[in-house]
């Protein structure tokens, strides 16, 4: 795949770095997308991680992934890379992570990632909800049927701001309040995508 956002100049530009694969075409009855957080949702969250010889698939995450595709459903990621404006990570670097994942995971239809820190003002750092819709905006899917499935609260919260329906998968780091706080959880990536591919209007917005 080729990247479609070429930083001009050293460190990040204003918007999010878009990747993205061939079109497809949006299946009616389901979710128009299914949108995933990378670190801590996909894989094993290794801080900043740039080397691809890291990457580690969650439980259950190759089946979660397969049975979205399996539906015609476009699969995303939506990740923060703060590594990227603390000058510990490259885009290189997150660029070759992202084919790792995707020789262990198979192909996304979009990438999105957002190389800004937490005090850089962007649109699109989580919980803000600039990468969801800059995916639903690539993928031609309107974000009212979208799913956003993540592990920490800023996920949820960034699928809520982007009138996504959010999903939270809690592991040993979310924090309790942001379990609370979610509307739907999960305890695995399998039992996510089931709640996200279930046609009823409580789990996937826009449908009946």
């Amino acid at each position: 795949m080729t990247p479609l956002t070429t930083p001009r100049r050293p460190g990040p530009g204003p918007g999010p770095w878009l990747f993205d694969g061939p079109p497809q075409d949006v299946p009616d009855g389901f979710p128009a997308a299914v949108l995933f957080d990378r670190d801590g949702t996909l894989v094993v969250d290794v801080p900043y991680n740039g080397d691809p010889a890291r990457v580690v698939p969650m439980p259950t995450a190759r089946e979660a992934v397969a049975a979205v595709r399996a539906r015609g459903i476009p699969v995303g990621v939506v990740s923060n890379q703060s590594g990227v404006a603390r000058g510990v990570l490259t885009y290189g670097q997150v660029a070759a992570v992202r084919r790792r994942v995707e020789e262990l995971l198979g192909p996304f239809a979009v990438w999105a990632v957002c190389p800004h820190g937490p005090d850089d003002g962007c649109g699109c750092r989580k919980p803000a909800p600039g990468l969801v819709l800059a995916a639903c905006a690539r993928l031609g899917a309107p974000a009212g049927r979208t799913v956003v499935i993540g592990d920490i609260g800023a996920d949820v919260t960034a699928a809520r701001a982007a009138g996504a329906r959010g999903v939270l998968v809690p592991t040993p780091v979310t924090r309790p309040e942001e379990t609370a706080h979610a509307e739907t959880t999960a305890p695995d990536l399998r039992t996510a995508v089931h709640l996200a591919l279930t046609p009823a209007p409580d789990l996937v917005p826009g449908e009946s």
